[in-house]
């Protein structure tokens, strides 16, 4: 049972690995579009989708008697709440492993997509939808929190039901690593957000922003990048900060009930009528981290969660920049970050989303910053040196942001180029 502090600081502490052991896991969410009518699809036409993967292997993952995603091997599709597919991957040795793993689940998802007449949007933000026009599904989780998001976010809705990223899972080798990791990843999310944007469009118009969707993350219940994030951030100061947070719901023999009136303290201390006063489980406390919104979260492992979802051209790019900074090179980025005013951290994430490269942090844009990055990044992944068949290392992974700071051109930029038309296909993945 998870009955102290203590406990919690075990299981951050579980997690530590010896550097050798470090892996890299991938998640990435799609969104599905019939192709007749360019709606989003419903749980009908999810179950004809999932029974045509299962030719490829996958297995079904239920909940009661529903189907809620897909399993292989160790890696797992998993339903979001409206309709969009994530899959989130194995835990693997490199980059190239990772994209190749990747590669297969799209190759598998175009064959079934194009037997049922679906199409796949690759972007932070849908496009096309009203709100009031994306179809649920019956897990359980999502009544609950399509009830309750809303009180602590505005746009709590649109978070669940309208975006799409891009996670990378990494691994620490004792608490002193975390803590320069997490400084690392929190300080270069307005980074992230203008590098990696690419959700412009929405509702068929230009939204003004290059990335919607971390506008709709600022302003999602549980979400955003607490400034106490900040502050040499321990497991114990972690475990302070969910300990204090209220919980999203708890499910209970098989049931799920809201949590909003309570804290995690609360079911520590016993203080839960609706569960019969038990105390939270390690399952309990996995459930809790899980529903922390933040653009960077810990489990036994951390979370790096600031990017949009995109194609195939940048969706290797991403997790390859971010491991050069973290596994590849992360004393040298820690020198440049350290230097860094929180408040303006803070501020140059509150208007990345909006403002891009043209965004301010220290005194230069955050296409200078982007251009530093890559560089720490692509000696990181010079001196990972972890080859591909072909005697290409992971650098190679970096030429889609090559590009983009060199032309100062986002995914975000071209998706508003190509439907200036307003023709809905030049918005699907092709």
């Amino acid at each position: 049972m998870i009955d102290s502090k203590d406990k919690i600081l075990a299981y951050f502490n579980s997690g530590i690995k010896k550097i050798e052991d470090f892996r890299i896991g991938i998640e990435h969410e799609k969104f599905l579009f019939d192709l007749k009518s360019n709606k989003r699809i419903d749980y009908k036409k999810i179950l004809q989708m999932f029974s045509a993967l299962t030719e490829f292997g996958w297995k079904p993952i239920k909940e009661k008697e529903n189907i809620i995603g897909l399993n292989k091997e160790e890696k797992n599709i998993t339903l979001e709440p409206g309709n969009q597919i994530e899959l989130s991957g194995a835990k693997l040795m490199n980059i190239h492993e990772a994209c190749a793993e990747s590669h297969d689940y799209l190759f598998e998802l175009k064959q079934v997509a194009k037997k049922l007449d679906l199409e796949i949007v690759s972007a932070g933000f849908d496009p096309i939808s009203k709100l009031n026009e994306i179809p649920n599904n019956p897990k359980q989780r999502y009544e609950l929190m399509t009830k309750d998001m809303p009180e602590g976010g505005q746009l709590s809705l649109d978070m669940m039901y309208r975006t799409c990223g891009t996670q990378l899972n990494i691994d620490y080798n004792s608490e002193k690593d975390f803590i320069k990791k997490f400084k690392v990843v929190n300080s270069l999310v307005p980074i992230s957000i203008a590098l990696f944007a690419n959700s412009s469009i929405v509702e068929k118009k230009n939204s003004g922003y290059l990335s919607y969707r971390s506008k709709v993350w600022q302003n999602t219940s549980r979400g955003g990048l607490p400034s106490v994030f900040f502050e040499d951030m321990d497991f114990e100061k972690y475990a302070d900060f969910i300990i204090k947070s209220s919980i999203l719901f708890i499910e209970n023999q098989n049931n799920y009930i809201s949590g909003k009136n309570y804290s995690f303290e609360d079911f520590m201390n016993g203080k839960i009528n609706e569960t019969d006063n038990r105390l939270p489980t390690e399952k309990d406390l996995t459930t809790h981290l899980s529903t922390i919104f933040t653009e960077n979260r810990l489990k036994k492992y951390i979370e790096l969660r600031s990017i949009d979802a995109c194609g195939w051209d940048c969706l290797c790019s991403g997790p390859a920049y971010n491991i050069g900074i973290l596994y590849g090179n992360l004393d040298e980025a820690y020198d440049v970050v350290s230097k860094w005013d929180k408040d303006k951290i803070i501020n140059a994430y509150l208007e990345a989303p909006k403002n891009g490269f043209n965004t301010q942090l220290m005194g230069k844009d955050l296409l200078y910053w982007a251009k530093t990055l890559l560089d720490i990044s692509n000696k990181g992944l010079e001196k990972r040196d972890i080859f591909n068949k072909n005697n290409k290392n992971e650098t190679l992974f970096l030429n889609h942001l090559n590009q983009i700071v060199e032309n100062k051109m986002t995914n975000a930029h071209h998706m508003i180029n190509k439907f200036s038309d307003e023709n809905l296909e030049t918005l699907y993945d092709k």
